[in-house]
């Protein structure tokens, strides 16, 4: 079966949104930490039993966003979360903000994720079993924008540095 991204639905909430009703960039960290926890919940490794397993953390070594379509109060987002890429000791795992039929990229983003003995917090060696458990939702952007039906970011007319 060939891998797919994996997708939750959340609203934005009041929380999440500015004085005018638009979403809040920092608010997306919120939906990519759902997304994730639920990928990872979704693959048997529920992050309380996953750290326990295998004695390990999987701390943010970086965080990056990019916006393109503003969300507003009470829009229902779909967050789709892949594993972008596998390292020895880290990962990185990628998140597309999807809104409309069809699929237009509102928002997208990526975090790397470093394996970490619990009691030292060293690097070490990402455990085979979280890789293998992974593997149905680790695929590059291309092809899972392509399974998304995604419109490319730069057909949105949104904002670019």
């Amino acid at each position: 079966m060939p891998a797919t991204p994996y997708i939750i639905e959340e609203y934005v909430r009041w929380s999440d949104v500015d004085f005018a009703g638009i979403i809040f960039y920092g608010s997306y960290v919120r939906f990519f930490e759902i997304a994730e926890t639920e990928l990872f919940r979704a693959c048997g490794l529920a992050y309380a039993r996953l750290f326990d397993r295998y004695d390990i953390f999987l701390p943010r070594k970086a965080v990056h966003s990019e916006f393109y379509l503003p969300a507003r109060l009470d829009d229902r987002l779909r967050v789709a979360t892949y594993v972008g890429r596998v390292g020895t000791k880290s990962m990185t795992l990628n998140f597309d903000v999807l809104r409309d039929e069809p699929s237009r990229l509102g928002a997208a983003g990526w975090m790397v994720l470093v394996c970490v003995d619990r009691k030292r917090l060293k690097p070490q060696p990402l455990p085979a079993g979280l890789i293998e458990a992974l593997a149905p939702h680790t695929l590059a952007t291309d092809a899972a924008r392509k399974i998304l039906g995604v419109t490319s970011p730069a057909s949105h007319g949104g904002a670019r540095a």
